[in-house]
């Protein structure tokens, strides 16, 4: 059993930047990909980055890429969203998720979610 907590959302300007923190239960913390995902109003839950157990490798939805980092910390049981260049469309709840697959970028590849933290980017 893993839980996820996510903190450090919060309220920004456009072009601003945030970093989300996911705090992980439980020693198999290090065993486990790491997920973001972020759900808007109305729309699905979507895929925004991942990082694999041992934090050597990344991926990023297209939308984000080189405005976002995931990062992983195993001594700390933490996985981070560093949030640059934010935008209105940003604008989601995000969840952190753990999954035992490699590096996985759909939903139903996690095990485990988050409450969510809001993000709300401002024009």
């Amino acid at each position: 059993q893993v839980q996820l907590v996510e903190t450090g959302g919060g309220l920004v300007q456009a072009g601003g930047s945030l970093k989300l923190s996911c705090a992980a239960s439980g020693r198999t913390f290090r065993s486990y990909a790491m997920g973001w995902f972020r759900q808007a109003p109305g729309k699905e839950r979507e895929f925004v980055a991942v990082i694999n157990s041992s934090g050597g490798r990344t991926y990023y939805a297209d939308s984000v890429k080189g405005r976002f980092t995931i990062s992983r910390d195993n001594a700390k049981n933490t996985v981070y969203l560093q949030m640059n260049s934010l935008k209105p469309e940003d604008t989601a709840v995000y969840y952190c998720a753990a999954s035992g697959s490699y590096l996985p970028v759909t939903r139903y590849e996690y095990r485990y979610w988050g409450q969510g933290t809001q993000v709300t980017v401002s024009s």
